[in-house]
């Protein structure tokens, strides 16, 4: 889904959203909602967002751990309903990210190509958050960087039915509010909620890890890019905005590597393994932690794929030789 497809997406998801909220407000959100619909809400962002952070991120793009395959195909799946794109494109365009992270080639870099002066700021901002999303031209070709996905048969499924599946995930919010609530007004206000705030939210929160991610907040290691760690967006991102860590140690399964640290999505992987649905979890150890935070590991990370950040070309290559179901530990 490239070209003008793309754009019309991008379209349809960045305004569309915004529509249900402004909604929300002109029928008086505190009239016509409540608990139930807050409790849709939570649950509708929820999956979603661990389809995208435990799903297409850690477990399709960096393989930091593996799962049995309906599993596999149950996060991808919720990935997908995050409308956020198929899992095949989402996987090809982070993985580019990686091995060419703030570099010329990076999909979504804030610093590439700006101009000095806060005009550049503020422009590398919008194309790191949303921008990039409306180039026409934005293509990263799945059998250069996700050959081990475009040769699964599920994910080309899933990917194909990526509308489809789309529709069936903003029509499940409504359809439980009328279930909850036994009324039409309890569909709609459902399927505002659940629906749209909840894309308008996630879509933000995942996109301030691109743009907010790589201009503020605290670097622990030095990497070849600017990524930083923001922690008031660790909550809503699930754990992703701990984006400095992650670009250390990008196949770690955790990204909040410090006990404070909150990662909702390195402890629902925790619970998958500790029920049997997960195994190879890649774990840093606190030793590989010191070593690279003072600098000591730079040469090993570009020998080490479960290290260095610059590993998702071989990453793309060896993905072919790991069973892509998993097994459970």
């Amino acid at each position: 889904m490239d070209g003008r497809a793309h754009q019309r997406f991008v379209f349809l998801t960045a305004v569309v959203p915004p529509i249900g909220i402004i909604v929300l407000f002109v029928l008086g959100w505190h009239s016509f909602s409540n608990w139930t619909d807050l409790g849709i809400l939570v649950v509708a962002y929820t999956l979603p967002a661990l389809g995208v952070s435990a799903g297409f991120h850690r477990l399709l793009a960096h393989r930091a751990y593996t799962t049995p395959k309906p599993v596999r195909l149950a996060l991808a799946v919720l990935g997908t309903m995050a409308a956020e794109g198929p899992p095949i494109i989402w996987v090809s365009h982070h993985r580019r990210h990686h091995q060419l992270s703030d570099q010329e080639g990076d999909p979504h870099s804030p610093h590439v190509g700006r101009a000095p002066g806060w005009r550049g700021v503020l422009g590398g901002f919008w194309h790191a958050h949303m921008g990039w999303l409306f180039d026409e031209r934005l293509s990263s070709d799945p059998m250069k960087y996700a050959p081990d996905l475009v040769r699964e048969k599920g994910m080309r499924w899933i990917s194909r039915y990526f509308f489809a599946i789309l529709a069936v995930g903003m029509l499940l919010p409504a359809l439980a509010g009328y279930a909850l609530t036994g009324t039409l007004v309890g569909a709609l206000t459902g399927f505002l909620w659940g629906s749209l705030v909840r894309t308008f939210l996630l879509h933000h929160a995942t996109y301030a890890v691109n743009s907010v991610g790589h201009m503020t907040g605290r670097r622990r290691y030095e990497v070849r890019d600017r990524s930083r760690n923001v922690f008031w967006l660790a909550l809503p991102s699930f754990g992703e905005a701990w984006h400095n860590n992650h670009h250390a140690f990008p196949r770690s399964a955790r990204h909040g590597l410090r006990w404070w640290e909150i990662d909702l999505s390195g402890l629902f992987i925790r619970s998958l393994r500790l029920v049997g649905l997960a195994g190879d979890v890649i774990v840093i150890s606190p030793e590989r932690q010191r070593a690279r935070a003072q600098g000591r590991s730079r040469v090993a990370a570009a020998f080490d794929p479960d290290e260095g950040e610059g590993d998702e070309a071989k990453l793309a290559g060896a993905a072919g030789r790991r069973p892509s179901g998993g097994g459970a530990a």
